[in-house]
């Protein structure tokens, strides 16, 4: 008898460490290409065809193929879907819920730790001019001139200093672990922390020196404004250009969670009014960013980066194929992965349907 098929959509462990731990336990594996993370490489249909008799699949995100409803409700076997990273944009995790198909992902502290302390480091280089700085030195230009005079980030947050600065208010837009470990970091810096999300309990945000407010009163009283969501049909598209009109003249704004959440021509329409006066970018709508995009003219009012902000020594994707790999085999036995499951509500409905009842 044949043992339980696994899909693993561009695979990208190099040691194939985790390949022989899935063929030991009596899986058979189907391994993908390049072309699953490529926009044009392949489509719904051609995942279809391969997950027509597959039990799980594994991998990183997928850019033209998706597991639509159309694609999952094909499935009739397919147990799991375990995602080597923490977002699930390419899952319609609704659909998998639906069809008591369980989904995992791997927020690894390495990687949402990292892309907490990019975020730090993008708002400070913003604030404190360091690109324009090192560029003017370097240069040869004059020494200390007022353009290179950068924004003092802190305050006191129980009451006016003495110099009568106000410091800056910092707007954190999701507060799951990214944007948590954002508000930890700017904790020693005195600063005004308003945070929106309303998927976590109130007294989290105070745990964390944050205020809870809602996303509009965090549009308008914030000076930095950084995005730490998943997306999904709610975060789509939720920063346009009503969202821009409601923020601050000179705003500095920052985007690491996804580049769908902000409708990018609405950015770019305030980077060139002056309503938003920097913008550090990780993600964006499209990915590779076109090389005729307007964001890559905008000099330093920008400061761009290729989808790397959690791509560190020592974090990465590693740690998380492991645990994927953890959660297929129980999966496969008809456990349930204790502790990274993204749609937590399908538990019910998949202990149902596969729970004890092991294929392995």
């Amino acid at each position: 008898m044949a043992g339980p098929k696994v899909f693993i959509f561009c695979p990208i462990d190099t040691s194939g460490a985790t390949h022989r731990r899935l063929e030991a336990a009596g899986c058979e594996l189907i391994l993908g290409d390049e072309g699953w993370i490529s926009p044009t490489g392949h489509t719904d249909d051609d995942l279809i065809a391969i997950l027509k008799d597959c039990d799980a699949v594994t991998g990183t995100m997928m850019r033209g193929a998706s597991f639509s409803k159309r694609v999952l409700a094909s499935c009739d076997k397919l147990r799991i879907v375990a995602k080597y990273t923490i977002g699930c944009d390419d899952v319609d995790t609704d659909a998998a819920t639906e069809l008591g198909i369980l989904v995992t992902h791997g927020p690894t502290e390495s990687n949402w730790g990292g892309v907490a302390e990019g975020t730090i480091a993008d708002m400070l280089c913003i604030l404190k001019k360091l690109r324009e700085r090192d560029r003017h030195l370097k240069s040869g230009g004059e020494w200390r001139t007022p353009e290179l005079t950068g924004t003092y980030l802190g305050a006191r947050t129980e009451g006016p200093r003495a110099d009568g600065y106000p410091g800056l208010t910092i707007g954190i837009v999701g507060m799951g672990r990214v944007g948590t470990r954002v508000a930890d970091l700017l904790r020693p810096w005195k600063v005004r922390i308003l945070a929106c999300d309303p998927y976590i309990p109130d007294t989290h945000f105070g745990e964390h020196g944050a205020t809870k407010v809602d996303l509009h009163t965090l549009l308008r009283e914030s000076d930095v404004i950084t995005l730490h969501t998943f997306l999904s049909r709610e975060t789509t598209r939720m920063i346009g250009e009503a969202e821009f009109a409601m923020m601050k003249p000179g705003v500095v704004f920052l985007n690491a969670s996804r580049g769908p959440v902000v409708v990018e021509s609405a950015l770019i329409k305030a980077l060139n009014d002056g309503k938003v006066a920097a913008a550090a970018l990780d993600v964006f709508e499209r990915e590779p960013l076109p090389l005729d995009s307007p964001l890559r003219q905008m000099g330093d009012k920008v400061l761009l980066a290729p989808h790397v902000i959690s791509n560190n020594v020592g974090s990465g994707l590693e740690p998380a194929i492991g645990w994927a790999t953890d959660s297929i085999l129980l999966a496969l036995k008809g456990e349930l992965p204790p502790d990274n499951v993204f749609n937590r509500e399908v538990i019910p409905a998949w202990k149902e349907r596969f729970g004890g009842r092991p294929i392995l």
